[in-house]
């Protein structure tokens, strides 16, 4: 049975790497990004629950009884 040959290996998944890089860094050029970003806030409105209108009564547990 005849072995298989490993010698050119290290070449084409180097070339593979170098490549990926390549184009990586092709992609990310491509894209526009802003000098000096601001942050936005944006105003947020309270929505409140249907639980938050009623009154609920809390109630202690059985071990806990007030004097």
């Amino acid at each position: 049975m005849p072995q298989l040959d490993t010698s050119t290996w290290f070449i084409v998944i180097a070339s593979m790497f170098i490549t990926l890089f390549i184009i990586f860094q092709l992609k990310t050029l491509a894209h526009q990004f802003p000098i000096n970003p601001q942050l936005i806030y944006s105003k947020q409105t309270k929505q409140n629950a249907p639980w938050e209108e009623k009154w609920t009564k809390t109630y202690l547990p059985l071990s806990q009884r007030l004097a």
